[in-house]
């Protein structure tokens, strides 16, 4: 078989990483702790904020509001109607009722509470509904609204910042997704958000046809981030492309100094 992947192979749906069905998994297995937790701090302290020294009273209104716009995320999913005495909001029969309904109450909460912080914080979870539905320019919007909020020690900013090389993704803006996942990897001092962002610029540097830079990229995680999640997902990755052909070369071995006891 052929070193560089076949153009077939290239747009093959990725089996590690897909657009929008997957994030960084601990975030996917945190994310509506996370979202209702760290963005409510976030708006409700930035409100705060904005209504002692401004005496605006809409901001506080609007970090309500955003909670109640959140709701949905609390809700469970199940196929079965609910009893006829069950108390509370009806559980959603599957997760694209369940997003939907999320997409449909933070658009609403945007639209009427336009340029407040509350609003551009909701861009967020927003943003990453509607990645779900397959809708990457709305995404991507919402997300850029969230990120210029957003400051450098915001533990919510990976996730915009990946939402957006997603969205970017999606588009096919491969230049620009590049840059945002580079963006990851240089604003996080952690080496899994570090080993990540790597990660998904190798994935990109592969759907470019840039076979060879991709494996290069991929081998190097392992330097940045070892034992990472992000340095499995790359091992992964390279053992996929060698069997399809792809030669993988190898990683040069570190020889030991030797000191001359006699000098």
């Amino acid at each position: 078989m052929s070193d560089k992947l076949t153009r077939k192979e290239l747009k093959a749906p990725d089996s590690f990483q897909k657009i929008g069905a997957e994030a960084v998994p601990f975030f996917v297995a945190h994310q509506r702790n996370i979202v209702l937790s760290v963005v409510g701090v976030l708006v409700v302290g930035g409100g705060i904020a904005l209504v002692s020294y401004l005496g605006e009273r809409r901001e506080l209104q609007a970090q309500h509001d955003l909670g109640a716009s959140l709701m949905a995320l609390g809700r469970e999913i199940s196929p079965t109607p609910p009893a006829a005495d069950a108390e509370g909001p009806a559980p959603f029969k599957n997760e694209g009722e369940k997003n939907a309904e999320l997409v449909k109450a933070l658009t609403e909460f945007r639209q009427v509470q336009s340029g407040t912080r509350a609003a551009a914080a909701a861009g967020l979870p927003l943003g990453q509904a509607l990645l779900r539905e397959g809708k990457a320019p709305e995404a991507l919007s919402a997300f850029d609204d969230y990120l210029k909020v957003s400051t450098a020690d915001d533990p919510l900013r990976p996730m915009a910042i990946e939402g957006k090389g997603y969205a970017l993704e999606a588009k096919k803006d491969y230049d620009a997704a590049l840059l945002a996942f580079d963006q990851l990897a240089k604003e996080n001092r952690t080496e899994f958000m570090k080993g990540m962002g790597l990660y998904h610029r190798g994935r990109i540097l592969l759907l470019q046809g840039k076979t060879d830079d991709a494996v290069k990229q991929l081998q190097d995680i392992d330097a940045v981030a070892p034992a990472s999640s992000a340095s499995r997902l790359a091992a992964e990755r390279i053992s996929v492309l060698a069997s399809q052909g792809v030669k993988i070369p190898e990683k040069p071995k570190l020889v030991p100094a030797v000191t001359d006891a006699g000098l």
